[in-house]
């Protein structure tokens, strides 16, 4: 399987730190996101990793070369100064992660999730996503999930149904999902949102949803970004 390291977003809320450096490379821990994903990766098998690029994108070629040292073949899909968004980015890449279902990761995040132990995609879904318990910045959650007839768990995302009373406990999206490229069936190139498409394949009773309880971190903010180096300094986490 095929890896994809989203990191194309233009971070306006880590200004200053990241006027003159894309998101993903700033640093925790003695390295940058990217960085840890990359190791995370290549610990789990990996071998081929696409990360896409816009904001200041030239950067992170320079910095990670073709992947040689992390024991893996980085190939990048660039796209221009003006990002994608989530679901354009992906749609863009496509030519690159080929055929069969391929891993998404958000660049911006930090978690000691294994990817090794990525849940297997059952023949009938079109994408799979990881969610966490809500963090403090998002307490309302994003899906909530309902067993299936497959013994899966579907992921709720109708918003109607997510405001019923009766709905079950709401998680957050990871950001790290499992994708067939049929997901994106009817999609032209261009900037569009990846929640849509999410909608979507739910309402086609084809997504599925995995809690994990591990550490994950959103690593949205300067606070978020001080408080994980300092995790990580003490040994907390890692």
């Amino acid at each position: 399987m095929k890896a994809m390291i989203l990191a194309a977003g233009r971070g306006e809320r880590m200004r200053p730190l990241t006027d003159d450096l894309p998101k993903p490379l700033l640093c925790v821990g003695g390295k940058s996101l990217l960085e840890w994903h990359l190791g995370s990766l290549a610990r789990a098998g990996f071998r081929e990793v696409i990360i896409n690029h816009a904001y200041l994108g030239a950067k992170i070629p320079a910095a990670l070369g073709d992947g040689a040292r992390f024991c893996l073949q980085i190939r990048y899909s660039a796209e221009g100064d003006i990002p994608l968004e989530t679901a354009g980015g992906i749609f863009n890449a496509l030519p690159l992660l080929g055929d069969e279902p391929f891993l998404v990761v958000n660049g911006d995040v930090w978690t000691d999730f294994d990817f090794a132990r990525l849940p297997s995609l059952d023949p009938e879904a079109l994408a799979s996503l990881i969610l966490v318990p809500n963090p403090p910045q998002h307490p309302k959650g994003d899906f909530a999930l309902q067993p299936n007839a497959l013994g899966s768990l579907d992921i709720i995302a109708d918003p109607e149904r997510l405001t019923a009373p009766d709905c079950p406990t709401r998680y957050t999206y990871s950001g790290i999902g499992i994708y067939r490229p049929a997901f994106f069936e009817g999609c032209t190139p261009g900037r569009f949102p990846l929640l849509p498409l999410l909608r979507r394949a739910a309402a086609m009773g084809r997504l599925r949803g995995h809690v994990y309880d591990g550490f994950w971190s959103d690593v949205g903010t300067p606070e978020r970004l001080r408080d994980l180096d300092d995790r990580l300094g003490a040994g907390a986490i890692g």
